[in-house]
């Protein structure tokens, strides 16, 4: 579908790709990563054509299009929500609009002019193209998604102007869905949902007809929809066939070999290069010398690239507070007529841990800005504990951060009487080293806000940390070192974060905000999860008895012909499930011989055998995620089929 042949492309100095090639096939499901500023939106920019590269070729098929939701800087035209998004259906409205048009000709025209049958002729054509769109199902289509990713039926008539910069976010990748590109170029799209949305667009993009390429740092997101990885590292493009995860046991795995293959070939050289130089003067030896010179010549020298920083911190241990942390009473605070938070009672002890979750709007930032002492409230009130000291990591850093302070005045500003001299080193530590310390905020990427912020919250000696949303713009390894930070961190802690990978293993309660309300849940992250899962099918199955009981008004013989005909209906659906689960067992297999097969180093040496097996495997990968996916739709059909039963 699209081919990169030898691309090379450099700014300055610096390498972002040094002759890459890889090819992107129809269904790929491809995660983009490697550390900021390794290349990752440029090479999306590139597939667009807005960036051009130095040399190399990139090849597309005829028909192929591109569909880009960006990280920021979306345009919405301020039309209604639904009439917005109906937009994604281009060809639907220029049909109606054809047949708006015929339809006023058709008033000036006379029933028995030539010309009006050739208009009906036309018109019949395009009201059958209409028919081929399924444009009744427009609307249905547009609000499905809409209510997918958060938005409400109450929303569906507002001017889009009203919305904040996240839900518009969301507005041009409801649209991007919609109009479904042949491949999807999505860039960080996680990071203006909430769980719940998130979750909702996992599952719309396993089903989803055409190729994906994704940029996230959310390994869950990942993991859950890539079968394919390209990793960006100082100007290479590497590719690994599986999610995420196989991806970084894999690539440790290669690094391995590689170091050890290197290591190997250093020892023969210096033995090589020993004799040489001993023997140089030797005539008795001048052939056996010579011979080894030219051998040395031909050798193919495996090379070690040296790897990116990466930061590397660890929290102080913190000042001991008293067993209450915080206490909130009655905590009101609403926006104009917006009523966000009433009457909010809770409390935290000393090393809790807890998670912040809700849909976005749902208060969950103003909860956190309020205790930070960062936000008015209008009622109520909340009290730190003995000897608490809150440090507070901010979501937007543009907002909290002087644009023209630079990255060691913050820090110096930040450090503890008697301590700035340690400001430089903290510095280090987070990746700025040399002139580094001396860049204005208002110069500095996303992901070096966000590091600066750590840095300041690393010099404050916190033992009460309130972090909303800190891995948006760090890479993949700035977010381990993290979240291994926190994990030893022993003060207590309150996040506000929608990604699950990131939280897991960190928080031991869940604190759910929605309108006007909080919640708590007593667990990890993926018990509470389980439990909204849990609680959407009880609430699923009221529903389902109440269709049912208002359904049960049939008499026994109707009853009968109606058993009947779903019965019917059952056996394809039965025999599509059988010949996928025999066809899935086959495939898994032969991708479990193959996989056997690459736990052997020697097999990724054998040239056109390994590439042969590589591509079965790809290709047994995809066919096996097709078959899933018509085993899921008849199973769900099966399930609604037999629940119809009376």
């Amino acid at each position: 579908m699209i081919e990169l042949e030898s691309v090379s492309l450099r700014y300055g100095p610096k390498v972002i790709f040094n002759e890459i090639g890889v090819v992107i096939n129809a269904r790929d499901r491809i995660g983009l990563v490697g550390s900021n500023g390794a290349g990752k939106t440029t090479l999306i920019k590139s597939l667009l054509g807005t960036t051009e590269v130095d040399s190399g070729r990139i090849e597309m098929a005829k028909l192929v299009s591109l569909g880009y939701l960006p990280q920021d800087g979306v345009s919405i035209s301020g039309l209604p929500l639904r009439q917005e998004v109906e937009e994604a259906f281009e060809s639907v409205i220029e049909l109606r609009g054809h047949l708006d048009d015929a339809n006023t000709k058709l008033d000036q025209l006379s029933p028995e002019s030539e010309a009006y049958h050739d208009l009906l002729e036309l018109m019949g054509g395009w009201e059958h193209e209409l028919d081929m769109h399924e444009a009744h199902k427009v609307k249905s289509k547009v609000e499905s998604v809409l209510l997918g990713l958060g938005f409400q039926m109450s929303d569906m008539a507002r001017s889009t102007d009203e919305f904040s910069g996240g839900w518009k976010m969301r507005i041009a990748l409801a649209k991007l869905l919609l109009k479904q590109p042949s491949l999807l170029l999505l860039d960080e799209p996680t990071n203006h949902l909430d769980i719940e949305s998130l979750q909702w667009l996992e599952n719309y993009l396993k089903s989803y007809e055409g190729a994906l390429l994704i940029v996230s740092h959310d390994r869950a997101f990942l993991d859950t929809l890539c079968n394919k990885v390209f990793a960006l590292s100082m100007g290479r493009l590497d590719v690994y066939a599986g999610n995420y995860s196989y991806f970084e046991s894999e690539s440790s795995v290669r690094m391995e070999l590689l170091e050890k293959a290197y290591n190997n070939q250093q020892r023969k050289l210096d033995k090589t290069e020993r004799f040489i130089e001993r023997f140089r003067y030797k005539s008795s030896k001048a052939k056996q010398v010579q011979s080894r010179v030219k051998a040395l010549e031909k050798v193919d020298r495996i090379e070690i690239e040296d790897t990116e920083k990466q930061i590397n911190f660890s929290f102080l241990p913190p000042p001991r507070s008293g067993q209450k942390v915080l206490e909130v009473s009655g905590l009101h605070k609403s926006y104009e007529d917006l009523k966000v938070l009433s009457g909010i009672d809770f409390s935290l002890e000393r090393e809790d841990r807890v998670a912040v979750v809700g849909v976005n709007g749902a208060g969950k930032s103003t909860l956190v800005r309020i205790i930070a002492g960062e936000e008015p409230y209008q009622a109520g009130e909340f009290e730190l504990g003995h000897k608490v000291v809150p440090a507070y990591f901010a979501q937007h850093q543009a907002d909290i951060l002087d644009e023209d302070d630079t990255a060691l005045s913050v820090v110096e500003r930040a450090s503890p009487s008697g301590e700035v001299g340690r400001a430089r080193s903290i510095l280090g530590s987070f990746l700025f080293e040399g002139d580094d310390v001396f860049k204005k905020v208002g110069v500095l990427s996303g992901g070096e806000r966000n590091r600066l912020a750590l840095a300041k919250i690393l010099l404050a000696r916190s033992n009460f940390l309130i972090l909303d949303e800190p891995t948006n713009h760090l890479d993949m390894a700035s977010k381990d070192r993290l979240q291994a930070a926190l994990a030893d961190y022993s003060g207590t802690m309150l996040i506000v974060s929608h990604d699950r990978d990131f939280l897991e293993p960190l928080v031991t309660k869940v604190l759910e905000v929605s309108h006007n309300s909080i919640r708590w849940y007593y667990g990890s992250l993926s018990h509470y999860l389980q439990k909204k899962e849990e609680e959407a099918l009880a609430q699923s199955a009221v529903v389902s008895s109440a269709v049912s009981s208002q359904d049960s008004g049939m008499n026994s013989k109707e009853r009968r012909q109606h058993n009947a005909r779903i019965r019917e209906k059952l056996k394809p659906q039965k025999q599509v499930i059988e010949k996928c689960e025999m066809q899935i067992a086959r495939l898994e297999d032969r991708v479990a011989q193959l996989e056997e097969k690459m736990k052997d180093p020697e097999f990724f040496k054998l040239g056109d055998e390994t590439q042969a097996a590589m591509t079965e495997y790809d290709s047994s990968k995809r066919k096996i995620e097709r078959l899933m996916e018509d085993w899921e739709k008849a199973t769900d059909t099966l399930a609604e089929l037999e629940q119809d039963l009376r």
